[in-house]
């Protein structure tokens, strides 16, 4: 009795939901997966937050991506279209410029929740959400760059883009139900306070994948249902919980508790605890070390005047011993980065500036700059003013937290004096990161797709500001024209060999700018019970629950058990 009674009272503590009766009969056919976050939004196209990504995988499902080897795939469309199929070709548009017709054809089947065929109406439809410069989208540039949506019959459709481009088969839009959401899109400057993904988000024809949405508690968890029209792979599980635990510690404890079943790969527990884990449980879970494409950085807001010097940012990183963090903190599964570009990519460039820890070049830069060491070991400027900056981050992360007050440490050494600030993941990514609201710097990682231009993230054009609906993803405020110039290069050269020397370019001017401080590249921990198969991680930015179908329990009984 004892025993069980402190069994209930841990369970309490960590807020686990008592099991019903129901629940242990649905147990072998249900799944709770526990992440880090909370999604600010449902909506596929309104911010870039893992979270949503990660949960939508499950309920909507894109025309393209990339696989987990890297190779890109049809997923609602019938093949990819190519210059050698036939299906992509270069014409001439008017005005004399050369752009080009590209053939879509959707699957045959194809429903959303309710029932309602996809068709081209739906593309034509989430194009013209893209396209509008008030509707808040955070990525406009495949629906900008997309001049016509062509309907040849209810399942295909030919799109012009304005411009010849390698990447043109990553430029179609993904659909959006039209029969549910333009009535919400009557006034686009609101849309992002009225789409039904946030006022209506269980009703079935707003998704298309294997499951929909059936609830959502806000801050606690998303319940998703078999979606009965769905019309690929049945999948395994009946309902499927997706829990939102503050940090990653209690995420841990929530595991061995048997709150959840899986720690999400994506956003679950950090290496360090993984490999902690693996020492005491070996035999409970199976462990992958995923590394991939996903860049933690810290932006600098570079419309603060102390953050404009590139001196001061340069002495930042100059003060900062990443190789020891990561030797310490991740027994160098984290790569220190140089650059935006992972070494996996085939784009990385070694040739940059490199910014090893030398505190010495740092205080010379400091001083340079302006900023003078006192008796109090601070730095001032000549009005007598301290080098204070902020540095804020997300309160969900163990790590994260660690990273900063290590960081915090350092530049302390070196007379800055920063404070740090934790915001709850909605909050930081859903406005003070979008709106370019974080005074000094904000740390976060990027995660991208094998080979994908910075356009988004880099481009001038692309810095958030009332005008853009805050769309576009340089939140630092970074404007280069050199820079903007390689991008449109970079998008446009179809010869790989010539690419990659635009690439190199783009990378030395990163690096010698430094408008983002670089600190490594993650490797994401997977910790799997036995009994769960076929997760199979990507590394890159399609999560591991595009392919929930997959996923299926290897042994009821073990399960329960």
């Amino acid at each position: 009795m004892t025993l069980r009674l402190t069994l209930v009272s841990i369970a309490l503590f960590l807020g686990l939901a008592p099991v019903t009766d129901q629940a242990a009969a649905d147990s072998h056919r249900s799944l709770t997966i526990g992440i880090t976050q909370f999604p600010a939004t449902m909506n596929p196209m309104i911010e870039s937050m893992l979270a949503k990504s990660y949960i939508l995988a499950m309920v909507f499902r894109p025309v393209v991506t990339y696989d987990q080897r890297w190779k890109l795939v049809c997923m609602l469309c019938v093949r990819l279209p190519s210059v050698k199929n036939g299906d992509a070709e270069v014409v001439e548009l008017p005005g004399g410029k050369k752009g080009m017709r590209i053939t879509w054809q959707i699957r045959e089947g194809v429903r959303w929740g309710d029932g309602a065929p996809v068709t081209v109406k739906d593309v034509q439809f989430a194009w013209k959400i893209g396209r509008h410069p008030k509707s808040g989208v955070a990525n406009r540039e495949p629906y900008v760059r997309t001049v016509a949506i062509e309907r040849v019959d209810d399942r295909t459709f030919v799109q012009v883009i304005d411009k010849v481009r390698f990447d043109y088969q990553l430029l179609v839009p993904d659909p959006m139900p039209a029969h549910m959401e333009e009535k919400a899109f009557r006034e686009p400057a609101e849309y992002k306070h009225r789409t039904l993904y946030d006022r209506d988000f269980a009703h079935p024809g707003l998704y298309n994948g294997p499951y929909r949405v059936a609830n959502i508690v806000s801050g606690s968890h998303v319940e998703l249902v078999r979606n009965q029209n769905w019309w690929g792979r049945e999948p395994y599980f009946n309902r499927i919980i997706v829990r939102a635990i503050g940090n990653s510690a209690a995420l841990e404890a929530n595991l061995q508790a048997g709150g959840i079943d899986y720690a999400a790969g994506e956003l679950g527990l950090t290496p360090r605890q993984a490999l902690g884990l693996k020492a005491r449980t070996r035999d409970k879970y199976t462990f992958i070390f995923k590394a991939g494409l996903i860049y933690e950085h810290a932006d600098f807001n570079l419309d603060n005047p102390i953050l404009k010097d590139r001196r001061v940012r340069r002495a930042m990183a100059y003060g900062l011993d990443r190789k020891q963090m990561s030797q310490a903190l991740f027994r160098n599964l984290q790569p220190v980065a140089d650059t935006a570009v992972s070494p996996l990519d085939p784009y990385a460039e070694k040739d940059v500036r490199r910014y090893p820890y030398d505190p010495r070049k740092a205080a010379a830069l400091l001083d340079a700059a302006g900023w003078k060491l006192g008796d109090d070991g601070w730095r001032r400027d000549a009005k007598g003013n301290r080098l204070t900056l902020s540095l804020m981050t997300t309160a969900d992360n163990r790590t994260r937290s660690l990273v900063s007050e290590i960081m915090q440490a350092y530049w302390r050494r070196i007379g800055i004096d920063v404070r740090l600030k934790l915001q709850p993941p909605r909050i930081f990514f859903g406005r003070t990161v979008t709106r370019r609201i974080y005074p000094g710097l904000a740390m976060y990682a990027w995660i991208s797709a094998p080979g994908s231009t910075p356009r988004s993230s880099l481009h001038s054009s692309m810095v958030p500001n009332p005008a853009n609906g805050w769309g576009g993803q340089n939140y630092p405020g970074f404007r280069n024209k050199e820079v903007d110039g390689l991008i449109e290069s970079i998008e446009t050269e179809l010869i790989p060999a010539k690419r990659r020397v635009l690439w190199k370019r783009l990378q030395q001017i990163y690096a010698d700018e430094l408008p983002v401080l670089p600190l490594y590249f993650r490797a994401n921990a997977y910790v799997i019970p036995r009994w769960l198969k076929g997760i199979r991680p990507t590394g890159h930015l399609a999560p591991s629950t595009l392919w929930i179908e997959e996923w299926h329990a290897v042994d009821d009984q073990a399960k329960a058990n």
